[in-house]
């Protein structure tokens, strides 16, 4: 972990990330906006420093993709079940982060599609774990890049936002490991979006 701290465009690149995560999350009348220009932002920084993983065929990841999108989605159908059932408080932050959030404008669907899942994907699979993996063992890598994908969605203001993100980052991180295949793990993330926000709402 030493030598993760010292290679800089892991930390610069993280930084970043939080920068634009606490622009985005500021003002809610321009989070679509703010979100967008800053997962280009990061797709850019991460191509210029990092070689992208495609060692999946094209079926292969297609397969995979969507099968793993579904399972995932699956675990937070259970889970958001489980709040109900039980009347935890988090039921009230899961509808909050949908009339917060949520995609309302054709515009928004494609650029969900098009660059917030890549870019995510390309980022924190891509990019942050993949050069934490130079410096540690696999689980450790796996673990420490959802913890950081996580830690940035502390501006949204919601703890079910946070263990969201770190429940799916160690998901899509444990599928990148396996597969080393970056449009598999992006396939994966906008079948569970396409779950989550529009055939499936968890609302």
């Amino acid at each position: 972990m030493k030598k993760c701290a010292s290679d800089l465009r892991l930390i610069i690149g993280f930084f970043i990330a939080h920068l634009l995560l606490f622009l985005t999350f500021e003002d809610k009348s321009v989070f679509w906006y703010i979100f967008s220009a800053s997962m280009l932002f990061l797709i850019s920084y991460s191509i210029l420093n990092e070689e992208m993983d495609d060692q999946a065929p094209v079926s292969n990841y297609l397969f995979y993709g969507i099968i793993s999108g579904l399972l995932l989605y699956t675990v937070f159908w259970v889970g958001n079940s489980m709040i109900n059932f039980f009347d935890l408080p988090f039921s009230k932050q899961v509808s909050r982060l949908y009339n917060r959030y949520a995609p309302t404008e054709l515009w928004h669907y494609i650029v969900l599609l098009f660059i917030l899942i890549p870019g995510e994907e390309i980022f924190w699979r891509g990019f942050i774990q993949k050069r934490i993996l130079k410096y540690t063992n696999i689980w450790i890598s796996i673990f420490v890049s959802a913890l950081l994908y996580a830690s940035v969605q502390i501006y949204a203001g919601h703890s079910i936002l946070i263990l969201a993100a770190f429940v799916g980052g160690l998901f899509w991180g444990a599928l990148y490991t396996w597969k080393r295949s970056i449009p598999l793990i992006i396939v994966s993330h906008l079948t569970f979006d396409l779950m989550i926000f529009i055939f499936l709402p968890l609302y």
